[in-house]
């Protein structure tokens, strides 16, 4: 799980856009997804993600994130299911309104949430801070904010899997625990988590001080992101690909 918010390396197209234009084409897709009540345009895009991520040659991640998306989708499939009642019945209580409306839910939420991960599978942290200042003139303490959000992420995600694997040695049996039982046994955990992501933060805000935080401008990175033909190209896309989604 920690291997999918890893950047990897390579030369492709979407590597070598500007790391706002790949921003944009995430965020245009999420609206468009928002935006939209078809489901044939619902799953246009869908298959957009996925060319995205073969284009950037991470085929393999790609689906590894649908897999893992695929897992609450269906949670979420039958709870729309189950709770709505408008419609004709099919069967028993499930109705043509709540199967039709339970398919849009998670369509939508596999189109939001894969551009967001393919993103940061192509896009170094730095690039997209340094980018963010540069070209949109975000203070750089909020683009800071947001990549020492991201690197967290993996970090959190493994030493929780180290206070399981500690507690399993001491004989909690997370193994075969399921369902509500299994949450009911990782929510103690949360505790000694927060402690350490707490002190952690506090060592993360000492070294930036230390490097001299509070006088990093926009000025300061040596690298540019200028805006190629390519980005040029990727921006007419977006504005085209929001406007069929409005239209439609």
């Amino acid at each position: 799980m920690n291997n999918l918010f890893q950047y990897v390396p390579g030369n492709s197209l979407i590597h070598r856009l500007n790391p706002v234009s790949k921003l944009l084409l995430t965020v245009v897709i999420c609206i468009a997804a928002f935006i939209t009540d078809h489901i044939a345009v619902l799953l246009a895009l869908l298959a957009l993600d996925v060319l995205i991520g073969v284009t950037a040659g991470i085929a393999g991640r790609t689906w590894s994130i649908l897999r893992g998306l695929l897992k609450i989708a269906a949670f979420l499939f039958l709870l729309q299911v189950l709770l709505i009642r408008g419609g004709t019945p099919v069967f028993w209580i499930i109705t043509d309104l709540g199967l039709l409306n339970a398919a849009k839910v998670v369509l939508r939420l596999t189109v939001v949430c894969l551009p967001l991960a393919l993103v940061l599978a192509v896009t170094r942290i730095s690039d997209l801070t340094n980018a963010l200042v540069q070209v949109l003139h975000v203070p750089y303490r909020y683009a800071f904010t947001l990549a020492t959000a991201i690197r967290f992420i993996p970090q959190f995600l493994e030493e929780m899997s180290g206070i399981m694997e500690a507690q399993t040695a001491r004989g909690v049996a997370f193994d075969q625990a399921r369902g509500l039982k299994k949450f009911s046994m990782i929510l103690p955990l949360c505790a000694p988590l927060l402690i350490s992501s707490v002190r952690r933060t506090d060592q993360t805000a000492v070294a930036a001080e230390v490097r001299g935080f509070a006088l990093r401008t926009r000025a300061s990175a040596y690298k540019r992101y200028p805006f190629t033909r390519v980005d040029n190209a990727a921006v007419v896309f977006c504005a085209a690909l929001l406007a069929a989604a409005i239209l439609i």
